[in-house]
């Protein structure tokens, strides 16, 4: 009996040492202070610590190591909100010159259209529209104007003509008088000459 006592102890110790050691390792398999997010390193802390009453004991090289953890992580953390912080002002130096463009773009386009939709005659800017509307009203001014005066020539040339063959009637009426004149004179004169020879 007091010899298997000492081997009980040895068997109990062995395993009470595997035991640990499988327990260190499902803790490092846990988490470690040298990988992981600071949730999972302080969880890790929180795990290794032993208790004393209501307390835990916390190594202090676990602890170094966790603040060198932390300041390392707020150093990286404040370099990427620099790096962020300067991609943001390039970006709203970069939206400004875009909106200068904008800007600009819109003032040339503005001026495009009032160039397209205006021009220059004889020194004077003139609206398209304006300038359309005018040499419409022009264009039937003068065709109004073509229309009163072909109705007037035609008038005229009605007339012209009316008055030639009037003219045309009045001449051979004339002549016709004139030859009747003659005629009638000529017999005069005979009867004259004839009146006096008879005598």
């Amino acid at each position: 009996m007091n010899k298997l006592l000492p081997f009980c102890l040895c068997v109990t110790i062995l395993f009470s040492v595997n035991h640990l050691s499988q327990g260190q390792d499902s803790l490092q398999q846990k988490g470690s202070l040298k990988s992981g997010t600071i949730d999972s390193q302080f969880e890790y802390i929180y795990d290794v610590s032993n208790n004393f009453q209501e307390y835990k004991v916390v190594k202090q090289t676990n602890l170094d190591l966790l603040k060198s953890n932390i300041l390392d992580s707020m150093k990286t953390m404040r370099s990427s909100v620099g790096d962020l912080n300067l991609i943001i002002d390039n970006q709203k130096d970069s939206i400004g010159s875009l909106n200068q463009v904008l800007s600009t773009s819109e003032t040339e386009k503005q001026q495009a259209i009032a160039e397209k939709d205006n021009f220059s005659f004889l020194g004077i800017g003139i609206y398209k529209v304006v300038y359309s509307t005018f040499m419409w009203i022009l264009v039937a001014i003068l065709a109004a104007a073509l229309a009163f005066f072909s109705f007037q020539y035609t008038r005229s040339y009605k007339k012209i003509r009316k008055a030639q063959r009037d003219l045309e009637e009045i001449q051979e009426e004339l002549d016709s008088h004139r030859k009747t004149m003659l005629d009638r004179e000529r017999k005069l004169k005979r009867e004259l000459i004839d009146a006096q020879m008879g005598k």
